[in-house]
């Protein structure tokens, strides 16, 4: 079996309102980006209570096939950033061809 460990870090998320926030880090264990050519965060939940984890997120999964950071359904970035845009929370890294 493999496992995966050198997926991107999640660098920042500006969303505190999510289950995984805190101190605008996210600490789910991976996240997945996209759906189609929207780079939504797909594990984002809105909730009050927060995460007690200290780990750093990593970027598990990216189904945004146009962006330039797609390497086979994975990121190829070093790390990304999350925020809002909108009414919607997504990878501000992501950058479309």
């Amino acid at each position: 079996m493999i496992i995966a460990t050198d997926m991107p870090e999640v660098a920042q998320c500006s969303v505190t309102q999510c289950a995984y926030n805190s101190d605008d880090s996210c600490h789910a264990r991976a996240i997945t980006i996209g759906d189609g050519d929207n780079p939504g965060c797909d594990t984002y939940f809105n909730n009050s209570s927060h995460t007690r984890s200290h780990r750093a997120a990593g970027v598990g999964a990216c189904k945004v096939e146009s962006c330039d950071f797609n390497d086979d359904f994975e990121c190829s970035a070093d790390s990304i950033q999350v925020g809002k845009e909108g009414k919607s929370v997504k990878c501000k890294t992501c950058t479309c061809h």
